[in-house]
């Protein structure tokens, strides 16, 4: 039985960087991050930078498990990530087994946007709900589904990829992730936050166009779970009083007015979220 005061490792694998962190005690109580290299020439590359950087946090504490967030589908049963969308050279990666040999600890693996929502309901803004969403909004666009207190069951760690919808000349997450600053607008996202924080008109109009495409998705969200809440988290949602009002917009034009007066959206101010929610895939073994 895993319990608070024991030291796990929680691992959440990005599109462009790896975090670690030492967890005891629902916090982070060291960590260390390090950029993916770009055109890696081989899986070992980046398997080698996550072992090397969890050596580093480890150090000399004993840790009882490891859990990591991974942006794809996944068999959980064996420990195997497939086709990582952002690192072209994991196609099939035995990472439980890699990790389990390398530390000898028990090893859970799960969909980064899984983890962001259960460390929520963990740790977080969700802990009074168990029927919600977590909608992870960065690099791409995630998704965690929690039914009756438990993260929903499937195939493959693929529910709720709602970003790879249809939608327009694309899918959803072309438009509600970083996809749509630096594909369709032609702007970086840390740039766009800064102009809109000057009050720049282009770029507060360009927020607006992303809170109405957001609000779509939310839509679709809605006709297919009704959840009592919806937590936003990743990058872009600290940019969300740039965007809230092109979401308001687009959720005015929702069908059933009754289930949009008792939706709650919520931002996550979490520290450490993506972290704490893979070492929450330990805690959830418990049960």
């Amino acid at each position: 039985m895993i319990t608070a005061g024991d030291k796990i490792i929680g691992i959440d694998l990005g599109g462009t960087k790896v975090n670690v962190g030492l967890v005891q005690n629902n916090e982070v109580i060291s960590s260390k991050k390090q950029r993916i290299p770009k055109n890696s020439k081989d899986e070992w590359e980046v398997l080698n930078l996550i072992i090397n950087l969890t050596k580093e946090v480890i150090d000399n504490h004993k840790i009882v498990g490891i859990g990591v967030g991974v942006p794809s589908i996944l068999d959980r049963k064996n420990g195997i990530i497939h086709e990582v969308q952002k690192i072209p050279t994991w196609r099939e990666i035995h990472l439980g087994a890699i990790l389990e040999k390398e530390f000898n600890v028990p090893v859970s693996i799960d969909n980064d946007a899984n983890c962001f929502t259960l460390g929520e309901y963990q740790f977080g803004a969700a802990k009074a709900y168990s029927n919600f969403v977590g909608l992870t909004l960065g690099t791409g666009m995630g998704s965690g589904i929690i039914t009756n207190g438990k993260l929903m069951g499937d195939a493959n760690g693929g529910s709720g990829e709602f970003g790879m919808i249809p939608y327009l000349d694309g899918v959803l997450e072309d438009y509600c992730s970083g996809s749509f600053f630096k594909d369709i607008l032609k702007v970086d996202g840390e740039v766009m936050s800064k102009l809109a924080s000057n009050s720049n008109i282009e770029a507060i109009k360009g927020y607006e166009q992303f809170g109405e495409h957001l609000g779509n998705a939310i839509k679709i969200i809605l006709f297919a779970l009704d959840p009592e809440v919806i937590i936003i988290g990743g990058s872009i949602a600290h940019s969300s009083i740039y965007f809230d009002k092109g979401l308001k917009k687009s959720l005015s034009t929702f069908a059933y007015k009754k289930i949009l007066n008792n939706i709650e959206i919520i931002y996550s101010n979490t520290p450490h979220i993506a972290v704490l929610g893979a070492a929450a895939l330990m805690y959830n073994l418990n049960e």
